[in-house]
């Protein structure tokens, strides 16, 4: 019996990364050092675009207007799903555990192994699951590739007392924490690395699966820069290889190479927080970037009806630039909602201080806001916010929450702070041992586990009761 040809429909959605919107996330994941090097370039290589005392989509609105032009929607979406950039990985970072791990958040920047044991702290894993992602964690190198591996590892883990491991335990924990930024970290290698980053395109990306056997097959002919063997192995012309190749070429081969683990004590704060009498206050600094607008006598020029070479060119950078601009608004107004919607939760603090920071994690956030839990954590990294108590980065806010019997949350900052003021407060000769400290947090009812008392006491620096008593 024959089978009849038919259509089917189906509906659905997805996010097509385009170079527009490519931009638009890639400015905002950069540090405010970082755009303003990205807009100095723009300065430079544009000549649609001038430095100017306003700012703002008036600057947009005040060149002419094209029927190209009406390209740029009113607003431009940044926000993506952890399913729309990993396509390879279904499932998305919970809300965080109630013991999770936690590090004091330097304001003057991070590590690679800081930002990557922050996002753990926000990835909902179990006890099990998180040890082992520990370890793989302290593996990684300054390049984020995963030095050694999986077997040496998980013998480790086994001879630490992490009875009944199997190597697909640690492969799926793996497999959650390449999904970490930045993309194509936790590789094992090159090729590993370049395919993770490949699979953060959308599927409609022109010779994306060319690319991406040219990543499994011939990075060796690649290398070698062997053509022929390229093209016929490939199946593409000329043009087509040159797509295939500058796109991988595009990629990053040293993603944690991105983060420093020098300190610089100068960063410029995008948000600022002030009070006044009706309340707190929360807006971007106007002092944070160069303010940008369309090169009017340019513009004008484009007026013009005829399609030489020149206007061409000129019609092009112009498009550009508004791109540029509606980015950049794009990513203030994410910026602020985010900020705002943090310090509202955290008001608390701006009030008392630390001991007042309530628990926060991606999630909540993502929700109030609308918006994925990936997009927050790269709004959050290396965006920072000029308080009454000092520059903090916005995620110095979030923090796992260590919960009572009561049903009680509270902020492991809070905690941390709590413990620091009982030491300091301390008598010289009769310091508290990590066991008082458990009781003195308790009748202030925080309960919490001894070892989460000398966890926390170790990450800030302070010794144990029988040491103090020594330096006292």
């Amino acid at each position: 019996m024959a089978m009849k040809p038919s259509l089917q429909l189906r509906v659905g959605t997805q996010l097509t990364m385009t170079p527009q919107l490519q931009q638009a996330i890639a400015l905002l994941q950069l540090s405010t050092l970082d755009l303003r090097q990205e807009i100095q370039q723009a300065l430079e290589s544009n000549p649609m675009l001038e430095l100017d005392e306003a700012y703002g989509e008036q600057d947009v609105a005040d060149a002419p207007e094209d029927q190209w032009a009406s390209e740029i929607p009113d607003e431009l979406t940044v926000d993506s799903e952890w399913s729309d950039t990993y396509q390879d990985f279904a499932s998305s970072p919970g809300t965080g555990s109630a013991e999770g791990p936690d590090f004091d958040r330097n304001a003057s920047g991070q590590s690679l192994h800081d930002h990557l044991r922050w996002q753990l702290a926000m990835t909902d894993l179990d006890e099990r699951e998180r040890l082992i992602a520990e370890s793989l964690i302290d593996a990684v190198d300054g390049n984020g590739y995963l030095n050694g591996g999986l077997d040496d590892i998980g013998e480790g883990l086994r001879e630490a007392g992490l009875n009944g491991l199997k190597q697909t335990d640690i492969e799926q924990v793996l497999l959650r924490l390449q999904q970490f930024e930045p993309t194509g970290v936790f590789a094992r290698d090159l090729r590993e690395c370049l395919m993770l980053q490949l699979g953060t395109f959308s599927d409609d990306t022109p010779l994306l699966p060319q690319a991406k056997r040219l990543v499994r097959q011939f990075l060796e002919a690649l290398g070698a820069n062997d053509r022929k063997l390229l093209k016929r192995r490939l199946r593409l012309d000329d043009i087509q290889l040159d797509t295939v190749i500058e796109l991988v070429r595009n990629l990053d081969p040293r993603p944690g190479q991105a983060f420093d683990d020098s300190r610089s004590d100068y960063v410029i704060p995008d948000l600022i927080a002030y009070h006044r009498e009706d309340g707190w206050h929360i807006e971007l600094n106007p002092d944070a970037l160069p303010k940008m607008r369309i090169q009017p006598d340019y513009a004008a020029m484009i007026k013009r009806a005829d399609k030489s070479e020149d206007n061409t060119f000129m019609k092009q950078h112009l498009q550009e630039a508004r791109w540029l601009l509606k980015s950049l608004s794009s990513r203030n107004d994410t910026l602020l909602r985010v900020g705002s919607e943090i310090m509202a939760r955290q008001m608390e603090f701006l009030e008392h201080g630390e001991e007042a920071m309530k628990p926060l994690v991606l999630a909540d956030i993502a929700q109030k806001v609308d918006m994925h839990e990936s997009t927050i954590s790269r709004v959050t990294t290396q965006k920072f916010i000029h308080t009454p108590r000092g520059v903090f980065e916005l995620k110095y806010f979030f923090s796992s929450h260590v919960g009572n019997d009561g049903g009680d949350l509270h902020s492991s900052t809070a905690i941390r702070a709590r413990i620091k003021k009982l030491i300091s407060d301390e008598p010289p000769r009769k310091p508290l041992s990590d066991n008082k400290l458990v009781q003195a947090l308790a009748d202030d009812g925080i309960q919490v586990a001894r070892r989460t008392v000398a966890k926390y006491r170790e990450a800030m620096g302070i010794p144990p009761s029988s040491e103090r008593k020594r330096l006292s």
